[in-house]
């Protein structure tokens, strides 16, 4: 499973990353994100997208959200 890193970065640069690399996925992979914040408006597109989502707060504060591409 790839791991993307956004801490440490300004938005909208976390949500553009993420968006890209979903872009590239394929049915079935998973990715990933790590995040300063809770990704609220992430959440929204993934839903639409038909992407399933999982938060888990880490102990640093930052948000580790795992990420599903499902097959049609």
């Amino acid at each position: 499973m790839k791991i993307l890193d956004n801490r440490g970065l300004e938005p909208p640069q976390p949500m553009m990353r993420t968006l890209k690399n979903l872009d590239q996925m394929t049915d079935g992979e998973k990715i990933a994100i790590i995040n300063d914040r809770r990704p609220m408006f992430l959440y929204e597109e993934l839903d639409e997208r038909g992407y399933k989502h999982e938060t888990e707060a880490q102990g640093d504060g930052s948000f580790k959200i795992t990420i599903t591409k499902v097959g049609e």
